[in-house]
C-alpha cells in the first residue's frame, strides 16, 4: 500500500535550509547536516512558502451546494498511479460528488508515465469535464501536459503539488496534501515513546528535492531532537532509489549491531528494511514509517519490529479535492495549499488507521492480530 514519490526540483527549497541540524544527545554531531531535510521548518508550508489551511472540516455552504446540486456539473479524476492510497483519495472524492450531484465522466491511471497522462488529460477534455482532479507525473513537463485543460477553461485542482510554473488562481485552483510536519511529527513521537525515550536511531531519508518527503523527514528528525533529548542520532542515511533500501539498512544494522530505532521515508523503502531486520535475526530495532501498507501492518499486527505507522486521512483528502472542485467552478475560492489531518497507527489502532483510507482491515492483518 505504498505512497509512490517522484523526485522533482523544488525551487524554494533554498529559502528554507538551515536549521534542522540542532543537537540531539552527544552522537548527533556526526550525523550529516544541510540536507534536503534540513528545513528551517516548524510546521507544515506549501513548496514556495504557501500558508496552509486546514481542509478536513471543509465543507460547501447551503446556497453554493443547492447551486452544485442544480448545476450538472462533470469532473475528471487523472491520477499519476492508481495505489492504496489514491484510490481511498479517489473514493473520498466519488463520494462527495455523488452527494452533490457531480458527475464522473473519466478517471485513469497513468503508471508514473508521463506521456500516457498528457494522453489521457487530451481524452479526457472530449468528455467536457468542468474540473480534473489529480497529480501530475512529472511537475516539470506537466505544465505543457495540462495546458490544453487550461485553454479549455477547465479547473484544476491537485494533489500535494501543481506543475511547475503554474500559478494559483490562475492555471489551477486548489492544492490538496497532508499535513507533512505533523506526519513527521507523529512517527518521531511513536518511535520515541516505543524506546522508552532512550537509545540510538537512524533515520534513512528520501536524498531528492521533493517537498513532501523532504519536509516529513525534518519534522521526524527535528521532533525527536527536541522532545526526546535521551536519543541520538547517530546514521541519517539518503537514499534515492526504494529498491535499495535493504542494502542501505544491512550496512546500518552491522555498523550500529545496538540501534535501538530506525525511520524510513515511507513504506516501500520500509519493507525493505524490515526484510533486513529480519535476515539478520534483530529483535531489538524498532521500526517506523510513514502510510498504510499491508505487509508493514501485518508485521506490527504478528509483534515484529514496526512500532507504528503514521497517515494521512486519505478519505478526507479526496472528500476535501472534491469540496475544492465545486467551490472552483462556482468562481470560488479553493484553498491553495490546503492540508489533511493525519493518524497515529499502533497495533491496538490498527482498524482506526485502515477506516481513515476507507478500507476494512485486510485479513492477513486480521490474522496476525489472532
Amino acid at each position: 500500500m505504498s505512497r509512490r514519490w517522484v523526485a522533482v526540483p523544488v525551487l524554494a527549497l533554498g529559502l528554507m535550509v538551515a536549521a534542522c541540524n540542532g543537537g540531539a544527545g552527544s552522537g548527533s554531531g556526526s550525523v550529516a547536516s544541510d540536507t534536503v531535510i534540513d528545513l528551517a521548518a516548524t510546521d507544515t508550508v506549501g513548496p514556495h512558502g504557501e500558508k496552509p489551511t486546514r481542509v478536513t472540516d471543509l465543507e460547501l455552504d447551503p446556497a453554493d451546494e443547492a447551486k452544485i446540486k442544480s448545476g450538472h456539473y462533470r469532473a475528471a479524476l487523472l491520477w499519476h498511479e492508481m495505489s492504496a492510497w489514491s484510490s481511498a483519495v479517489q473514493k473520498g472524492a466519488v463520494d462527495e460528488f455523488a452527494r452533490l450531484g457531480i458527475k464522473v465522466v473519466a478517471t485513469a491511471d497513468a503508471k508514473f508515465d508521463a506521456a500516457a497522462q498528457a494522453n489521457q488529460i487530451q481524452t479526457a477534455l472530449a468528455t467536457k469535464p468542468d474540473v480534473i482532479l489529480g497529480q501530475a507525473v512529472d511537475p516539470t513537463t506537466g505544465a505543457a501536459a495540462y495546458q490544453p485543460a487550461v485553454a479549455q477553461g477547465v479547473k484544476l485542482v491537485f494533489a500535494d503539488q501543481a506543475p511547475n510554473g503554474f500559478t494559483y488562481g490562475k492555471q489551477y485552483q486548489a492544492i490538496i496534501t497532508g499535513d507533512l510536519f505533523q506526519l513527521g511529527r507523529r512517527a518521531a513521537e511513536a518511535l520515541g515513546e516505543a524506546m522508552g525515550g532512550k537509545g540510538d536511531v537512524a533515520i534513512m531519508y528520501y536524498d531528492a528535492q521533493f517537498h513532501v518527503t523532504n519536509m516529513r523527514d525534518c519534522a521526524f528528525k527535528k521532533t525527536l531532537q527536541s522532545k526526546f533529548p535521551g536519543l541520538r542520532i547517530v546514521a541519517q542515511q539518503g537514499f534515492s532509489d526504494p529498491n535499495k533500501a535493504e542494502d542501505i539498512a544491512n550496512a546500518l544494522i552491522t555498523q550500529h549491531p545496538d540501534l535501538g530505532g530506525i525511520y524510513v521515508s515511507w513504506a516501500q523503502p520500509a519493507q525493505g528494511v524490515l526484510s533486513a531486520l529480519n535476515n539478520a535475526g534483530n529483535t531489538k530495532t524498532k521500526l517506523v514509517t510513514l502510510d498504510l501498507d499491508d505487509t508493514i501492518a501485518t508485521n506490527m499486527a504478528r509483534g515484529g519490529r514496526t512500532a507504528a505507522l503514521a497517515a494521512d486521512r486519505a478519505y478526507d483528502f479526496g472528500r476535501a479535492m472534491a469540496i475544492s472542485s465545486a467551490l472552483a467552478v462556482l468562481g470560488k475560492k479553493a484553498p491553495e495549499f490546503g492540508i489533511v489531518d493525519s493518524v497515529t497507527v499502533t497495533k491496538d489502532t490498527l482498524a482506526q488507521g485502515y477506516a481513515a483510507w476507507a478500507q476494512p482491515l485486510p485479513q492477513a492483518v486480521k490474522d496476525a492480530l489472532g
